[in-house]
């Protein structure tokens, strides 16, 4: 079983910037497809940025042009980039594996790392 645990939040002002990274135990982390996600308060979990094993990726609408995804296998890490933020982009990031959380199969989210935008 895989476990991600997400870092690298914190309070920055609009327009600014700041690097997620989500580090992953067990030797299968290159064989799937990690997802970024958030979650605001009231609000559901939302998938904001996903990659696939081959790099392949998606963003939502959202965030589209301002963030970016990527991954590092040999480290067993993944990273989004998140630039020009905003104030509705705060929210607590959670990373997971993206099939498993698509087809309602993962239970084990972190704790997440909190992202607070200042206007």
């Amino acid at each position: 079983q895989v476990q991600l645990v997400e870092s690298g939040g914190g309070l920055v002002q609009a327009g600014g910037s700041l690097r997620l990274s989500c580090a992953a135990s067990g030797s299968i982390f290159s064989i799937f497809a990690v997802g970024w996600y958030r979650q605001a308060p009231g609000k559901q979990r939302e998938l904001v940025a996903s990659i696939t094993s081959g790099g392949s990726t998606n963003y939502a609408d959202s965030v589209k042009g301002r963030f970016t995804i990527s991954r590092d296998n040999a480290k067993n890490m993944a990273y989004l980039q998140m630039n020009t933020l905003k104030p509705e982009d705060t929210a607590v990031y959670y990373c997971a594996p993206e099939t498993m959380v698509r087809i309602g199969h993962y239970n084990s989210w972190g704790q997440g790392t909190q992202v607070t935008v200042s206007s």
